[in-house]
């Protein structure tokens, strides 16, 4: 059969994502509303899938198909390719089925020598900007399909405007944009030994080549890995015919939003430049006038553009991104799409077009990122300090959220002082998709160039990080690393603070506090909660945590991790105190000092969690870890305990592991030491009679879990323990009190044999983490040694510690599922790994038939919404 590869406009429709792109099924949808959209044509994902799977060939069919539309193209424009008499020039653009701005490429004027742009000065009788946009052409083509940076070009152009004695791009003349020309090609040859190619179809080919290729950047690959598309959909690559800005005083283009994108405000938001192309809007390279002085510039335009918008929103129900160009005073439609936005304008839009009726309550709760919550529960600036600080400058407020941290000045430098555990501000003079892992870490974002529609604006409004964008006034030695400010020099490592709601920014350390939520959020997130069937847990050892887990709507603690309790420093003697007695009586003796401190702690916990679950996970992590390593610390402690120091080193030397992880730890501690499950199964059990005395309302039922189990005689040895110590404490209080005991799952011979383990334990908790590591044998602390270099030969594409290995962990949860309910019908299952607060692995969760995830205090809202959204996509499917 033949296999079609490339699509006109007008053959394709907003349904075809999967083969056409976003973009490229965007244009098809607009070009059937009749809207004013240049044609063209799209080659498909597949092509891209075929060109990698041929060695990244584009296959000769495909070549042919290409060359076949771009006849169609001619005829539809009346224009012809290469032809200096009636040139068509052409676009070439990216489009993935999911939006990534900014990470991958464009080629603008594609089909331009140095015959077609003579034929195009005469025919436009606009030298200037026939020769302008040849040497945009030449700057493009380089950067993108020939990796020549375009820094290098942007230094001749400042030298040519310094020589001349102008600031601005548009005060050189045609002779200067010939001159350019001229270096421009002169710089090429000096790079790549050859002339720049002349012929357009072969300009066309590499350019297309180029969009393929820029599927596997590494800035595009970081992009997915962080966002969860797949590396197999590939991207589309759209052909479209050029409209022209950059004419003259009649022309300009344009970014808009139907929306606020930082606010959510129902009204008109975008900017646009007159006598310009497309990258100068999003390049910030000179300042955009805002969308709504287009009414002054051009009535009729703006009626139309508005128009134009509004139908376009109400066609596709969602705040709509969209470009546009103006030609000679008549208005082209370039792109539109569903609009990157923050995380309060998400919640806002969302619920605004619930309350104008133009989606349902359930279709708002699947229009807003679970991730994107993020960014509403983190800090905002304290009021007295903010109003203390001094402003020493201003940008555009491009991705709210308040940020403190010290400068760098490189994504390298963000992510090296990152990993020191420094929170940093990465300033730079414009970001560019390169930075985006620098971006990623970073506490927040400056810029001097750009505009709300820049790289950075976009990127950090995404990931929900804040961002000030265009603040001219700095004078920038990124080299140096040192930018002026205010009066102010701002070296490298000093701190600042930057405010993405105002722009405002400090030259001084700002203190932040946390986020308050507010109507637009309890609403959206009540919509959430009655879609969804999972419940979700925290993971919490403190009060504090529980507490704040509550406001964020946990409905109980799927783990407390006892050992945490244990590292105050009146705590912890007593537990090496354990660790060095050389009988049960002494071992006892220590235990006891340690009990009331874990009662107390208990207490505490289920004070705030009054009549919500709270599952206490006994004593996991090897005993080594509570012991000292440095010299010093070993003699201070051996004195503390009363022992020499040689004793102590003998106890640290016989506690030394291979692989503590796989070492003598979890449920094989109360093995070795039962007495150990005694005391910890006294504090939970008097902590509950204590509280459940003190409010008969809460009628506390305690979940005890046991880690670490890989065979059932084990945990029936423990358990046995803890029934014995539990039903005596009960008895001798003389009340009615039921406790649960269960398990965490996290071994593979545990999920393997869970119809076993089920015949003891009430309950199953997937301790991921474990699973992970030993499912995949390698620790996660040193899997950063090699996952990216299993990225880079895509081996991996995410990180299985922090997105579910469906495939295999997944497959291990799904038989414990499973072989568990055979045995138990009525077990409880949960997760309290890592993956319970991500995205795509709680979706999992829902449809493994968990009843439960549980996840820090900060992810609840995340959990929450995702299990929404899961329960939504499955009742469609």
């Amino acid at each position: 059969m033949s296999y079609k590869y490339v699509y006109l406009f007008s053959e394709g429709n907003g349904s075809m994502r999967e083969l056409l792109g976003g973009k490229g099924a965007n244009l098809a949808e607009m070009t059937n509303l009749g809207m004013p959209v240049p044609q063209g044509f799209t080659v498909t994902t597949e092509a891209c899938t075929r060109y990698y799977e041929d060695g990244r060939q584009i296959a000769p069919e495909i070549q042919a198909e290409i060359l076949e539309y771009l006849g169609k193209m001619e005829e539809i424009a009346g224009k012809k390719f290469g032809d200096a008499a009636n040139p068509l020039l052409v676009s070439v653009r990216s489009g993935a089925r999911a939006s990534m701005p900014g990470m991958m490429d464009t080629i603008l004027n594609l089909g331009l020598n140095d015959t077609v742009v003579e034929g195009l000065a005469k025919l436009t009788n606009n030298p200037r900007f026939a020769y302008d946009s040849y040497r945009r052409f030449i700057q493009m083509f380089s950067d993108v399909v020939m990796e020549l940076p375009k820094s290098n070009f942007e230094k001749i152009i400042d030298e040519m405007k310094e020589a001349k004695g102008v600031k601005m791009d548009t005060e050189l003349d045609a002779d200067d944009m010939k001159a350019m020309v001229v270096r421009f090609k002169e710089y090429y040859k000096q790079e790549k030994g050859v002339d720049f190619p002349t012929d357009p179809k072969e300009q066309l080919m590499e350019a297309v080549r180029a969009v393929f290729r820029s599927w596997d950047n590494p800035r595009a690959n970081v992009y997915r890995r962080l966002n969860d598309i797949p590396y197999s959909w590939g991207t589309a690559v759209n052909v479209q015919m050029m409209v022209f800005g950059n004419t003259g005083d009649t022309s300009g283009t344009g970014v808009a939003f139907t929306r606020n994108p930082a606010t959510g405000e129902a009204k008109l938001f975008g900017e646009f430049l007159m006598n310009a192309q497309g990258e100068d809007v999003v390049a910030g390279i000179r300042t955009p006038q805002t969308i709504d002085q287009l009414k002054n510039v051009m009535p009729e335009v703006y009626e139309q553009f508005a128009t134009t918008a509004d139908r376009l929103e109400k066609h596709y129900r969602d705040m709509q991104d969209m470009e546009f160009t103006i030609e000679n005073g008549k208005l082209y439609m370039l792109q539109t799409r569903n609009g990157k936005r923050t995380a309060a304008a998400a919640l806002k839009i969302a619920v605004d077009l619930v309350d104008e009726g133009m989606i349902t309550e359930e279709e708002a709760v699947m229009r807003v990122e679970p991730k994107q919550l993020d960014s509403l529960l983190h800090p905002q600036f304290e009021a007295t300090a903010l109003k203390a600080a001094k402003v020493i400058g201003k940008g555009l407020a491009a991705s709210p959220g308040a940020a403190c941290g010290r400068v760098v000045f490189t994504a390298e430098d963000a992510k090296e002082w990152d990993a020191r555990g420094e929170k940093v501000i990465l300033a730079r003079l414009e970001t560019s998709p390169e930075d985006i892992e620098g971006m990623n870490v970073a506490q927040g974002i400056l810029t001097v160039r750009g505009g709300m529609t820049s790289h950075a604006a976009v990127v950090a409004r995404g990931m929900g990080t804040c961002c000030v964008s265009g603040c001219g006034e700095i004078a920038m030695h990124e080299e140096e690393k040192y930018f002026e400010l205010g009066g102010m020099t701002i070296r490298e490592g000093d701190y600042i603070s930057i405010d993405g709601s105002t722009g405002n920014i400090y030259g001084e350390a700002v203190p932040t506090v946390e986020a308050t939520i507010s109507g637009d959020f309890g609403r959206y997130m009540a919509w959430a909660d009655a879609a969804r069937t999972l419940k979700v847990y925290t993971n919490a050892d403190t009060p504090r945590d529980a507490a704040q887990a509550v406001k964020f709507g946990a409905q109980g603690i799927g783990l407390c991790r006892t050992e945490h309790m244990f590292f105050e420093a009146d705590r912890i003697k007593a537990i090496r105190e354990m660790i060095v007695s050389e009988t049960v009586e002494a071992r006892k003796a220590a235990l006891a000092k340690l009990l009331p401190y874990q009662q107390g702690d208990f207490e505490a916990l289920y004070e705030v969690m009054q009549d919500r679950p709270v599952t206490i996970r006994y004593l996991d992590p090897p005993l080594h870890e509570f012991l000292p390593t440095k010299e010093e610390d070993i003699a201070e402690i051996a004195g503390e305990l009363n022992i020499t120091v040689e004793k102590l080193k003998q106890v640290i030397a016989s506690l030394h592991e291979f692989n503590p992880m796989m070492g003598h730890r979890g449920c094989r501690l109360a093995v070795s030491y039962p007495e150990i499950a005694e005391m910890q199964t006294t504090a939970v059990i008097n902590a509950a009679i204590n509280v459940n005395k003190a409010h008969p309302e809460y009628k506390i039922v305690p979940e005890i879990m046991i880690p670490l189990v890989g065979e059932r005689k084990e945990l029936k040895y423990v358990k046995d323990v803890v029934t014995a110590t539990a039903d005596k404490l009960i008895a001798d209080a003389g009340i009615e009190m039921t406790y649960k005991v269960g398990t965490m799952v996290e071994i593979p011979r545990a999920a393997v044999t869970a119809d076993e383990i089920a015949k003891e334990a009430e309950f199953f908790s997937f301790g991921t983490n474990d699973l992970t590591q030993m499912t995949f044998g390698f620790s996660r602390d040193d899997a950063g040694k090699f996952l990216d270099s299993y990225y880079d030969a895509k081996i991996y594409e995410s990180d299985p510690f922090a997105k579910l290995d469906q495939d295999g962990v997944g497959k291990l949860i799904k038989l414990a599922v499973r072989l568990g309910r055979e045995t138990r019908p009525d077990i409880k299952l949960g997760i309290c790994g890592e993956h319970g607060g991500d995205p795509s692995s709680i979706e999992f969760c829902h449809n493994a038939g968990l009843n439960y995830v549980s996840c820090s205090p900060f992810r609840v809202p995340i959990a929450r919404l995702a299990a929404a959204q899961a329960a939504i996509k499955a009742k469609k499917a």
